[in-house]
């Protein structure tokens, strides 16, 4: 690669994998863990980095910690593609925990590099994924767990396998990539994205539905006898079952919450008796991509 002293790079609109059922097979895919955190680049020119949101905001502030270790990378000029995250005690990527990290707890935050756009004046977004994390892994170098920027793993081929692994892991899914593939912005069939879905039963505490906004249902796991909030889930129910929910809404209403609950002033409380099958992203925190898909009683 080329060390001259480039022009000045900027902020580029992130490739967008798309959301489909099933893992692509063959060896000429890739496959990664899909962090559950926020889409982020890292821009670099000659001694100054900045930080930027998947929507091209400047979070150079709020990403500090990271932006300081990018700017000790071996290179006078880059753009790099991740995503940044915070991680629990397993190693899974926490997305509840990273807002307050990010005002208080900068120190947790990981950054996970996955692909290289620009590297010391040259533009790499027209050679082949395979080439541009060959040159991201040589410059982010041997692997120090201790390091703000990491580099994403991945699997060649058995994308099946690797879902099965994410899933039983309670992560969020996995991103699979066409190794030949070249880096265009906005949504693309070359990054493909599987996620991991759990259905359960919850107990419903209410609903909320402002006019022009999508419903939702605010719910409670049962855990041994008592209900622990669990968060919402959007209410997609039509015909007689979407009759019968708010049906059931009028028919046990309350006047305050059953349990406590912080905001959603505009709520219609109900008495606990209703439970509904939903669909969520595995974990057992609060939901997160969540769809009610059936009444039970």
């Amino acid at each position: 690669m080329l060390h001259s002293a480039p022009a000045k790079i900027g902020f580029i609109p992130p490739l967008l994998p798309t959301l489909v059922n099933d893992v692509p097979e063959g060896d000429d895919w890739q496959h990664e863990i899909k962090h559950d955190g926020y889409r982020s680049q890292i821009v670099i020119n000659q001694d100054r980095a900045r930080a930027f949101s998947r929507n091209g905001h400047d979070y150079s502030a709020q990403f500090q910690t990271i932006v300081d270790a990018a700017r000790r990378l071996g290179c006078t000029s880059a753009i790099v593609d991740g995503e940044t995250v915070v991680q629990d005690q397993q190693g899974r990527s926490d997305f509840h925990a990273l807002r307050s990290a990010i005002h208080s707890q900068q120190h947790r935050l990981i950054f996970y590099a996955f692909d290289l756009l620009h590297l010391n004046g040259q533009d790499l977004r027209r050679v082949s994924l395979r080439e541009r994390r060959a040159a991201l892994a040589d410059l982010i170098g041997e692997h120090d767990p201790a390091w703000p920027i990491q580099f994403s793993e991945a699997i060649v081929g058995n994308g099946a396998a690797v879902l099965a692994q994410a899933c039983a892991r309670e992560l969020e899914g996995i991103v699979s990539k066409k190794l030949d593939s070249r880096y265009r912005s906005g949504r693309s069939a070359s990054w493909l994205k599987v996620k991991c879905y759990d259905e359960g039963e919850f107990v419903v505490l209410g609903a909320e539905h402002e006019p022009g906004k999508p419903a939702f249902a605010l719910l409670a796991r049962e855990i041994d006898g008592s209900l622990d909030y669990a968060g919402s889930a959007f209410v997609t129910l039509g015909g007689e079952q979407r009759d019968r929910f708010w049906s059931e809404i009028e028919r046990l209403a309350r006047p305050r919450a059953p349990l406590k609950i912080v905001g959603h002033k505009k709520a219609r409380w109900a008495r606990p008796e209703m439970r509904v099958q939903v669909q969520h992203l595995k974990g057992s925190g609060m939901l997160r991509h969540a769809t009610v898909r059936e009444i039970v009683t």
